[in-house]
């Protein structure tokens, strides 16, 4: 088997080696415990488990039918469902807290509210991510702790006569199990515009009552890829958020979490999570982008539009009730 040995920047003035690339799968999927690179964002990670998703790319042709609705829609086209969508395979990942300072993504923490007898505590897990299968490239190292996190010794264990070496521990099945309906990832939506693809991956964190109402939250993941030669600059974002209760919200700002990221063809990725609250157990999301490249012109990247759908928590008291 093809192997190569791989160096990468740990600090800014030494280099060191961590193990030996392995060739990337085409078909099958990854076993928990499998060390990797991230193909865009080059840091280091391990899997956990895998999650199955259906993804809805607006990039891949439909039906003419689909084209006319999507176009008479004025841009509320109820989520995207008329787009054909197809499964793919994504992974629930622990990142290298030594690679965090030097990634173009939000490494912080998944956040989720979860069933903690109403309690009003937000959980975050840090150095949590989900990738796609296209992005592992898988590597092999001789350490038996070669990865930097507070997790990887709870969840996995070293066994160097398996492949890959780290098999997980049952705190790891027990963690998957209890926070599921937190960490499951469904639906993946992808739209490309003029050369920047949008990536959204919804995820449902929760609700709490307050002041009489019931407040549903989610998380939403963004990832931004510039796929062409120049370089572009994020300026605006614009939202529209569209309740069940029938509200429809307009959210208009500079830049994204404080940031004005600019995609070049040395950094073209850069991928932020952002939180959004409803008075009702769904609804909808979707918006632009300004950009601007830097040439001068600018236009408006499209935001997919997502679905936020609530779930029930089968442990909650309270779920025989609703």
């Amino acid at each position: 088997m093809y192997t190569c040995s791989w160096e990468r920047i740990i600090q800014r003035d030494s280099l060191a080696e961590v193990g030996r690339l392995g060739i990337p799968k085409i078909e099958g999927k990854y076993d928990t415990g499998q060390l990797f690179l991230h193909r865009v964002f080059g840091y280091r990670g391990v899997t956990l488990f895998p999650w199955l998703a259906r993804v809805y790319d607006r990039d891949v042709p439909n039906k003419k039918e689909d084209r006319t609705m999507e176009e008479g829609s004025s841009g509320f086209n109820h989520m995207g469902r008329e787009v054909k969508g197809h499964t793919h395979t994504y992974y629930q990942v622990l990142i290298d807290s030594r690679d965090c300072p030097f990634v173009r993504t939000q490494t912080e923490a998944v956040t989720f509210l979860g069933n903690q007898d109403n309690s009003r505590s937000l959980y975050a897990i840090p150095g949590l991510d989900y990738v796609a299968h296209e992005d592992i490239l898988p590597y092999t190292s001789t350490e038996s702790n070669p990865l930097n996190h507070e997790l990887f010794d709870k969840f996995l264990m070293f066994d160097p006569e398996k492949e890959p070496c780290f098999s997980s521990r049952e705190t790891l099945r027990a963690w998957q199990e209890k926070n599921h309906p937190w960490l499951e990832l469904s639906d993946v939506h992808k739209e490309t515009t003029e050369d920047i693809r949008v990536t959204v991956i919804p995820f449902y964190m929760g609700c709490r009552a307050a002041q009489n109402a019931t407040v549903y939250w989610w998380r939403y993941c963004i990832r931004l890829e510039n796929l062409g030669e120049l370089t572009i600059q994020l300026r605006e974002r614009h939202w529209r958020i569209f309740s069940l209760s029938g509200t429809l919200e307009t959210v208009r700002g500079r830049g994204v979490i404080g940031q004005e990221p600019i995609l070049s063809k040395s950094q073209p990725a850069f991928q932020y999570s952002s939180h959004v609250s409803l008075q009702a157990p769904s609804g909808h999301m979707w918006g632009t982008f300004s950009m601007e490249r830097e040439d001068g012109y600018t236009f408006d990247c499209r935001i997919p539009p997502f679905s936020l759908e609530s779930k029930q928590d089968p442990s909650s008291p309270s779920s025989s009730d609703s």
